[in-house]
């Protein structure tokens, strides 16, 4: 099962917990309080730790691949990316991070402007869940190796269809190649 498939059953699982959660209760909403923010601080605590990790191997391998390009951009052939895989890692943690100082800020607004309560159990959940299926952290905590699914440039799942990413072929490479020297011309 993949990546999504999994993150809405889990969702739907926890809401269906969470109706059974009295959360009127001030002592027990002061628990999920809890709970979340010791989530959020392991999310945040263990990127960190990866970021460190990523920073200490210094891994100066040559990565070259060819971003495709954005479906709103209008523009029908990808970019060329050459980067480290130090640098790879390093991005694509800070994309997670991101992504949970957004949920923590979300979070933030529904529960004390609008006073939503079960979301905090939800994404109590979902954050450690989320944190299991990091790429980066698979690799870099968990010390599994980099093929497969976990084979820089890191592939995006699909819920509907094949995983879909960057393009690293040696013929897709080698066409970038082509027109970006065309254009330095």
């Amino acid at each position: 099962m993949n990546s999504g498939v999994q993150n809405l059953v889990i969702s739907l699982g926890a809401m269906q917990l969470a109706r059974k959660i009295p959360f009127d209760d001030p002592e027990v909403l002061n628990y999920v309080r809890i709970a979340y923010v010791v989530a959020q601080v392991i999310v945040l605590a263990t990127y960190y730790y990866v970021s460190m990790t990523i920073k200490r191997k210094n891994d100066q391998t040559v990565l070259k691949y060819v971003e495709p390009a954005s479906p709103m951009s209008g523009e029908q052939q990808g970019t060329l990316v050459t980067t480290t895989v130090r640098d790879y890692d390093l991005s694509e943690t800070s994309k997670l991070l991101r992504s949970a100082y957004m949920g923590i800020a979300m979070m933030g607004v529904m529960h004390v402007y609008f006073k939503f309560t079960q979301p905090l159990f939800i994404q109590a959940l979902m954050g450690v869940k989320n944190l299991y299926d990091a790429k980066p952290v698979a690799i870099h905590v968990f010390g599994k190796p980099a093929t497969g699914d976990l084979k820089r440039p890191f592939k995006v799942a699909s819920m509907f269809g094949p995983a879909t990413g960057p393009q690293t072929d040696a013929a897709a490479i080698a066409e970038a190649e082509k027109r970006v020297g065309k254009k330095e011309e």
